[in-house]
């Protein structure tokens, strides 16, 4: 900690620099957990150094992908809980990431704040080393700006930023998906971090909303809904070992209607039976709550589909082997069809 650096008079104005340095030094401990043999220099510098290896890989393409938590940040606070935010933050960067091939290599966070509390800041940066621990790329940096008088004392905001390489001609590509290929989904944990401002409308959400115990969770909801987003780059990687795979689909905001799409070349279709669909309780509850219709349902969040896979027929039993070895769970989704619906639940 750097004790010739101090300004009372910036302090009085709202912004304590000290407390900064705090938070660095009690934030090292979790970003040790994430360092790679990539990471040249500890944080504390200008820029995050970090050496790229390309053995074996002919032509890498950078891959980069940034994304924040959202209005799920809010059950944080409401919870007082802070340690899992930061799993969703690395999860939303490099789950798209991979949806084209890539392995994440190193990530940045960013996190603006009302006021620094180091211990609160501290226990933010746990959760996105974790992150990064679950997605096998180092945590080279970041930045915590406290913004006084422009939002809450209590109140802070986490986003960040990944960075991940692919040999340019291992570069998935949809184009080469036809009808008959089959659609696998991989799990999801709940609701991820996608839709919470319907979610917080639908269950008017307080701290007492939150405590509530329901039978059909196994747990409050408070705990289901800050449980977080899946990070699916081992199970990729090794999926991408096993079979040829021909797209990926991270399933974000707008859930199956707009991120399956974004996945299919043109004239092509993915047709889900909604019976195949094996919807979480979380997402029946929330219906069933606020009176959502399925449609809006399944235009919104992930239903319990975490990620999609297109693969052959032929090698559907080896990727959902492949998917499960390393520690996910997955099932026949669907298949492609020709028609330019882009999905369609039946």
């Amino acid at each position: 900690m750097n004790k010739n650096s101090y300004s009372n008079s910036y302090k009085d104005a709202g912004v304590d620099v000290t407390a900064g340095y705090k938070a660095v030094e009690l934030m090292k401990q979790y970003v040790g957990r994430t360092v790679t043999k990539g990471v040249i220099d500890g944080i504390g510098g200008f820029g995050g150094l970090f050496e790229l290896d390309i053995t074996g890989i002919s032509k890498p393409v950078l891959v980069s992908g940034t994304d924040g938590v959202g209005t799920k940040i809010k059950i944080a606070f409401l919870m007082d809980k802070h340690d899992t935010v930061g799993i969703d933050c690395v999860a939303m960067c490099v789950n798209d990431i991979i949806c084209c091939g890539a392995k994440p290599q190193f990530f940045l966070d960013y996190i603006a704040c009302g006021r620094n509390i180091p211990e609160k800041i501290a226990s933010i940066v746990s959760g996105v080393a974790e992150g990064c621990v679950q997605a096998g790329c180092a945590l080279v940096g970041g930045e915590t700006a406290e913004h006084p008088g422009l939002m809450p004392e209590e109140e802070y905001d986490l986003a960040g930023f990944s960075v991940g390489v692919v040999d340019k001609d291992k570069i998935l590509d949809p184009t080469t998906q036809k009808a008959g290929d089959v659609m696998i989904a991989i799990k999801s944990s709940g609701v991820h971090s996608n839709g919470f401002s319907l979610v917080r409308k639908v269950f008017d959400v307080n701290e007492e909303n939150l405590a509530k115990h329901y039978d059909e969770l196994g747990t409050t909801l408070g705990e289901a809904l800050l449980t977080p987003t899946r990070i699916y780059v081992k199970a990729v990687m090794s999926l991408l070992d096993a079979v040829k795979v021909k797209s990926i689909s991270h399933i974000t905001g707008g859930g199956f209607y707009e991120n399956i799409p974004r996945a299919l070349p043109k004239g092509i279709s993915a047709q889900i039976k909604r019976s195949d669909v094996q919807v979480l309780p979380i997402f029946d509850l929330i219906a069933k709550t606020g009176n959502i219709p399925e449609r809006d349902m399944f235009n919104t969040f992930n239903m319990g589909v975490g990620m999609t896979v297109v693969v052959d027929k032929a090698d559907v039993d080896a990727a959902i082997a492949a998917i499960k070895a390393a520690g996910e769970d997955a099932y026949v989704l669907g298949e492609l069809v020709e028609s330019d619906m882009g999905v369609i639940i039946c």
